[in-house]
């Protein structure tokens, strides 16, 4: 069977399901992993995902759902990794079948936590997988434009650019557009900095400092990430590509960012621990913050933007005065 043989999808949130409405327009079937048998009987019952993306039906008769997640690892050639990133160890240590002549698709927008790995090297270093099988899914989208059916992008990286179009093909639709890229870990590291610069933007708009300054630090941000992604990836892209700058924008301004709201929050006034209760999903950009921050220790790339988060949220510096000082760093 050629790649990429029978899908599994891995994890039960909103992006999970937004990609699972996607895969079935192009694939007859799927598998789903969720782990709690309770969330996969009430999907079975109304049709939907009784706890994200409600409004998104579902042809359950097309879906293979289980809780087991050796079970779905053991039966599908292709995993498509779709849980947050705070809590994917959690979920594959719990694997004991052999996964390395498996091909794994990686829709997690984060680092592997206490590994300060992006998730492609982990499993590789873990799990045997080998690079060339895979795939990681990147921006400019937000689960929830998918589920209204408003045109949205995504860009398929792979280091094999035939497997790129090949899984590209599996979610390309009338409402969703797919571009290629060899540049597999500057996709996952971007993914990672762009959310760490929204909780920025956040707190920025949260402060009510104003769209002037908002796009003076968003086109630092961008720069900023630049310089990251040629210290740790070396290649060539070209930043302004939609896949850095448009997912970087999106979640920077959309509505539908968690980053951005969490750090509306702290602009608000909100401690960290507060804005996280009140969030109803992760933040994944609250995690991502403190891995760069321990990565960069390598690099030494000089990244004001990344510190001045990781300082307010992990060192209790004040938004207003932080930002302030940010302000006198930027051009």
């Amino acid at each position: 069977m050629g790649f990429p043989g029978k899908i599994a999808v891995m994890g039960g949130g909103s992006w999970a399901t937004a990609l699972a409405k996607l895969l079935l327009q192009n694939e007859q079937t799927i598998m789903w992993y969720m782990r709690r048998d309770d969330r996969i009987a009430d999907f079975m019952r109304m049709g939907h995902n009784p706890t994200y993306l409600s409004d998104i039906q579902f042809d359950t008769s097309r879906i293979e759902f289980s809780s087991d997640i050796n079970y779905v690892c053991s039966q599908a050639d292709t995993l498509l990794l779709a849980m947050p990133s705070p809590y994917i160890k959690e979920h594959l240590k719990k694997i004991t079948v052999d996964l390395s002549g498996k091909n794994i698709v990686s829709a997690v927008k984060g680092i592997v936590p206490d590994e300060n790995a992006i998730v492609t090297n982990y499993m590789t270093d873990f799990y045997g997988i080998d690079p060339a099988c895979e795939v990681v899914i990147g921006g400019p989208c937000h689960a929830e434009e998918v589920a209204l059916g408003r045109q949205s992008y995504l860009t398929i990286g792979c280091s094999d650019l035939v497997k790129a179009e090949a899984f590209a093909s599996c979610v390309r639709g009338n409402a969703m557009s797919a571009v290629t890229s060899t540049d597999v870990s500057g996709i996952e590291y971007g993914a990672v900095l762009k959310n760490v610069y929204a909780i920025a933007a956040g707190i920025i708009y949260g402060l009510k400092i104003g769209d002037n300054f908002l796009a003076m630090f968003v086109s630092n941000s961008i720069r900023e990430m630049d310089k990251f992604l040629m210290a740790v990836c070396g290649g060539e892209r070209n930043i302004c590509d939609s896949v850095y700058l448009g997912d970087l924008l999106v979640t920077s301004y959309s509505k539908f960012s968690r980053n951005h709201n969490f750090g509306a929050y702290i602009g608000r006034g909100y401690s960290v621990k507060a804005a996280m209760m009140e969030m109803e999903m992760v933040a994944e950009g609250y995690y991502g913050t403190k891995c760069i921050h321990e990565i960069n220790k390598k690099y030494n790339v000089d990244m004001p933007i990344l510190e001045c988060v990781y300082r307010i949220l992990y060192a209790k510096a004040s938004a207003q005065k932080a930002i302030a000082q940010l302000a006198t760093l930027l051009r």
